[in-house]
């Protein structure tokens, strides 16, 4: 594997639900200051892989300002959380024949909004206890991908791989679904995934959205749904991008069956990024999606080339910044 140099912040550990305030600073002190506040061990004697229970068919993960993974699962809409400090997990939403659960993000609430993929909606779930809080359809049923999702200002905002929309649902509180269209530079391919994963600018003003086909970043305006291409430098493209995570302006993107986080640093306007370096592991099988917590970064192998059966194993597994 090959490791990043950057090192994460005091702050970034204790806060990281608020991905769009993170930084990237020195500080020898991170582990131990990790420990006190989770009363548990540093985080280099944790676990660097865990199971997870067989068919779960996991895609998305998402960790809080505590050492809990959070996964969902395509083959029911159910959720599983890990303990990162130990690898032993559970349910805690069991979910529901026909439904799924995708990219999925947790607030600081405590709620999780959650991607249901072909069946359209937005789900939110209360993660202490596993309630399902309320369900928002956004999309019609067939022709439709509701894939990932990034909380930024009062929104959650999930991005849909067939057709040309973002959606935001208004956080922890009533209020209308905005759909933003996406218009200037995107493309939309035809019958292939396009918006996948998505994060916030650095500035909160933005999104930073990848088309998985062809592999292009876009930055979109949100007030109008304008979209930029990123223009990359040491790379010709993202293809089979997926989760994206921004630390700063430091970009993590997942290619998934290329089995490879690409790390770029994004220019103050968010309209370039340069390769600064790749990551892998012996350990990745199609990797989709990435969270983060102190040194480290923590995928799912969504192991989409192997049989997608109730007796298929799956795992997590985590790699140095």
């Amino acid at each position: 594997m090959t490791r990043n140099p950057f090192q994460p912040s005091r702050r970034a550990v204790l806060g990281g639900a608020a991905t769009a305030a993170l930084t990237v600073a020195t500080g020898a002190a991170t582990a131990s200051a990790t420990a006190r506040a989770t009363g548990g061990a540093p985080a280099a004697a944790w676990p660097t892989e865990f199971a997870l229970p067989n068919g779960l068919l996991p895609e998305g993960i998402t960790i809080g300002a505590r050492p809990y993974a959070y996964m969902g699962s395509r083959a029911n809409g159910a959720v599983y959380r890990t303990d990162l400090r130990t690898g032993k997990g559970e349910f805690i939403h069991e979910g529901t024949a026909g439904t799924a659960a995708i990219g999925l993000k947790l607030d600081h609430d405590g709620l999780l909004y959650i991607a249901g993929g072909g069946g359209g909606t937005a789900k939110i779930v209360d993660a202490r206890t596993g309630r399902l809080v309320s369900t928002h359809q956004l999309t019609d049923t067939t022709g439709h991908f509701v894939n990932d999702v990034i909380l930024v200002r009062d929104r959650a905002w999930f991005t849909d791989s067939r057709d040309s929309v973002l959606y935001g649902v208004p956080r922890g509180c009533a209020g209308e679904i905005r759909r933003l269209p996406l218009g200037g530079a995107w493309v939309q391919t035809p019958d292939v995934n396009n918006a996948n994963g998505i994060v916030a600018t650095p500035d909160g003003r933005g999104l930073i959205v990848v088309s998985s086909t062809p592999g292009t970043l876009y930055h979109v305006d949100l007030r109008t749904g304008h979209a930029t291409v990123i223009a990359l430098n040491g790379a010709e493209s993202v293809a089979n991008g997926d989760g994206l995570l921004r630390i700063g302006r430091t970009l993590y993107v997942v290619q998934n069956r290329l089995n490879v986080i690409s790390v770029f640093a994004l220019d103050a306007a968010t309209r370039t990024a340069t390769l600064r370096r790749t990551i892998t592991d012996p350990r990745f099988d199609i990797p989709t999606t990435v969270a983060r917590w102190s040194h480290r970064l923590y995928l799912v192998n969504a192991r989409f080339t192997s049989p997608q059966t109730p007796d298929t194993t799956f795992n997590g597994v985590a790699v140095p910044l």
